[in-house]
């Protein structure tokens, strides 16, 4: 089942969502910094912040894969079909 946050980033628009990773990431980056030298009060939360990062790039992800044409899929599910064989 999805998370709540997954869901509420599908109602987000393209820019927003960038916008938002790229906010996140500078705080994932502040945070890291604060916990490398005073240390953080709930180190936990760089968990957080990580998996919110990957929530937001899935969803950009997504939603390039959705805008691809028939060729471009085409393309890309060969690729996919390739490596399954190397595995």
């Amino acid at each position: 089942m999805p998370s709540k946050k997954s869901l509420e980033l599908k109602e987000f628009s393209l820019e927003d969502l960038k916008n938002e990773l790229v906010e996140t990431q500078t705080q994932y980056q502040k945070m890291q910094f604060d916990h490398a030298t005073k240390g953080l009060e709930n180190p936990l939360s760089l968990r957080e912040v990580r998996r919110d990062i990957a929530r937001l790039r899935t969803e950009l992800r997504n939603r390039e894969i959705g805008e691809l044409d028939e060729v471009a899929l085409g393309k890309r599910s060969k690729i996919r079909a390739r490596r399954a064989k190397r595995k």
